[in-house]
């Protein structure tokens, strides 16, 4: 069994209640393959123990759903919310992100404890939801989808430290993508709406739906493969500085970058650490783990260029625009910042996308850990440019001739 495409149907019709059940089952569906204290690990201070992602997600429902809505809810643990709360100030004070892996108590058996403790309260709650809190299961529901492939980033990231480098899933199996040479589509000049403006879901950020000019180009039709990078490696792609911004070049000297992460070279040839385990390194299958500094620097040696998140937004829609989802993040050449109009969500959870536009690039699409289901053509991720543990990959484009 493939235990990353568990489905788990956040954004689908089901009745909340069952929604809300296969959301918090495929959590710990994703956790079960790992032992105590693979939960417990923090392998560097960008990721988080998968034992602190069950807890955290149930921190959002205890924090703002049981205890404003459900009278006579006690809290599990009073300490809980210090330990498990994440960039919440509203919410109080908090421990240290980097210091999340020295959380060997709670043990991992409280904190399934913990989410039976507040999966029967929400029960409770969800049987009598007073309309107004509704938006707010919706949104604890996709803030758990995201900290699910967090979950997995962060525990590939983690067994990756291992000199014995143990799969996650031993029947993993590396997801289908377009191969061959890339077609380049064409993208006319003209005005376009981006955003989203449906009646679904979405994350403050994705809003206001708004118009924006697009200047004539032309955008690939899949994903730069390993093949690609290789070439990109075989021409000094990474000890040649003019291909490179200075932030980035500096980041690639420092950390002694050679190729993307989880690459290992043997003596007969490449490998790429997967949740499989250590593989053979498949040469058709897109490119993943790489910063925007990488794939910009490359983009530049290919005589092409990133798509702005516009560009890839409105690229999504036309005919032959492969793997948009379920491979890797494609780094656009945006920063992340607000749309025209933006108005972060009120509260607490206001907090939850607006003051993070800052120092990030934007991603677009959905990776292979990416809940299906959970993105959509307006998503917008976002990293610090030098991040490279996510299944971040790369799609080209070019000016128009």
């Amino acid at each position: 069994m493939n235990l990353i495409q568990t489905r788990g149907p956040a954004g689908s019709t089901a009745p909340i209640e069952a929604r809300y059940a296969a959301v918090r089952a495929r959590t710990e569906a994703l956790a079960a393959p790992l032992s105590a204290e693979d939960q417990c690990i923090q392998s560097m201070p960008d990721a988080s123990p998968a034992k602190w992602h069950r807890a955290h997600t149930t921190w959002f429902f205890e924090t703002f759903l049981l205890i404003p809505n459900l009278a006579g809810y006690r809290r599990f643990d009073e300490r809980f919310g210090f330990l498990f709360n994440s960039y919440y100030e509203a919410a109080g004070p908090r421990h240290a992100r980097p210091q999340r892996g020295m959380l060997t108590r709670p043990p991992a058996e409280a904190v399934t404890a913990y989410r039976a403790h507040v999966d029967a309260a929400m029960a409770e709650l969800l049987r009598d939801l007073p309309p107004e809190a509704r938006p707010l299961v919706e949104l604890g529901l996709q803030h758990e989808e995201q900290h699910q492939e967090l979950l997995l980033t962060d525990i590939l990231h983690a067994l990756s430290q291992n000199p014995l480098l143990p799969a996650y899933d031993p029947d993993w199996q590396e997801p289908r993508a377009a191969t061959g040479p890339a077609r380049f589509l064409d993208l006319p000049e003209g005005v376009a709406e981006i955003g989203h403006g449906g009646s679904g879901f979405a994350f403050d950020n994705e809003t206001p739906r708004h118009r924006t000019w697009i200047t004539g180009c032309r955008i690939a039709d899949r994903l730069v493969s390993n093949a690609d990078w290789l070439a990109f490696m075989a021409d000094g792609g990474y000890r040649s500085p003019m291909l490179w911004m200075s932030d980035g070049w500096a980041a690639c000297a420092a950390e002694g970058w050679e190729a993307p992460m989880h690459w290992h070279r043997r003596e007969d040839g490449w490998m790429q650490f997967t949740p499989g385990g250590l593989r053979p390194l498949e040469r058709a299958a897109p490119v993943r783990h790489i910063s925007w500094y990488e794939a910009e620097a490359f983009a530049r040696w290919a005589g092409k260029r990133l798509p702005t998140e516009m560009e890839w937004e409105v690229a999504a829609a036309l005919p032959g625009f492969r793997d948009a989802a379920g491979i890797g993040w494609q780094w656009t050449n945006s920063a992340y910042l607000p749309y025209p109009g933006f108005r972060p969500w009120e509260g607490a959870v206001g907090e939850y996308n607006g003051k993070f536009m800052i120092n990030q690039m934007v991603l677009r699409g959905g990776s292979l850990a990416t809940p299906p289901g959970h993105a959509r053509p307006s998503y917008r991720n976002f990293f610090p440019p030098g991040a490279r543990w996510q299944f971040s990959a790369l799609r080209l484009a070019e000016d128009a001739a």
